[in-house]
């Protein structure tokens, strides 16, 4: 933690003649930025196991047709192939996983009043006039929902929803390229149910955003702002 929070402090430094009082906030941009640039040739990996995927689907679907009174042996068939093809189905889940241990650091830092038995600096930090350890609840306390603290969520919070809307549509289009799962019978009990909630998880960044501190916060708008263009440049 202090490790870290030094780190934070020493981008803040750097970046203080650009951005001011603002620079805790521009090094935790920065910090995302460079996570996800770490995590980059994984997400190219889970688009090109998505590309490699969408390729077998004509096997899967014979596999399906020839085991379709069998739905285990339809699940090894299809598990075979993916082996036989170095296809991973759990590719695409990588890149988030990875991101999951900074998220949470962050997190914590600007969640502790204390690291190594020292006041944390850091919460003095502001994003122009939002406490960077402040929550949405705090902004609202302070001035409501159009004061000073509640505009900057405010921002924060259609930037999110522009971003959710995009990848909303994206899922829409993605989901309806799609082929039926393999299940190798009926239709799986409630996965109708899940295919039209699916598109709509995009907007639970808005609910992350109001409980999480401010920083953790720019850490979730950052990176989902990547994914959206990052998804743009690799599926198209």
């Amino acid at each position: 933690m202090s490790v870290f929070a030094r780190l934070v402090e020493h981008l803040a430094d750097l970046l203080t003649p650009l951005f001011h009082a603002s620079a805790a906030a521009a090094a935790i941009v920065l910090f995302t930025a460079l996570v996800r640039l770490l995590v980059h040739p994984l997400s190219r990996a889970a688009a090109r196991g998505r590309r490699a995927r969408v390729a077998l689907q004509p096997k899967i679907d014979a596999l399906r047709a020839r085991h379709a009174r069998d739905p285990e042996r339809l699940q090894r068939a299809v598990l075979e192939l993916h082996a036989q093809e170095k296809v991973s189905p759990l590719s695409g889940c990588l890149p988030g996983l990875l991101q999951l241990p900074a998220f949470f650091l962050l997190y914590h830092l600007f969640s502790s009043t204390t690291i190594g038995g020292e006041s944390n600096s850091l919460l003095d930090h502001r994003l122009f006039t939002a406490p960077l350890g402040g929550r949405w609840t705090d902004a609202l306390a302070d001035g409501g929902m159009f004061g000073p603290a509640g505009l900057v969520y405010l921002g924060l919070f259609a930037l999110v929803a522009a971003v959710a809307t995009v990848n909303y549509r994206r899922t829409r289009r993605t989901m309806a390229a799609q082929p039926a799962p393999v299940t190798g019978g009926d239709q799986v009990p409630g996965l109708a149910t899940v295919t039209r909630v699916t598109p709509f998880l995009s907007f639970f960044t808005l609910v992350s955003v109001a409980v999480v501190p401010l920083a953790a916060a720019l850490y979730i708008v950052t990176s989902t702002a990547w994914s959206a263009a990052e998804q743009s440049l690799l599926y198209r």
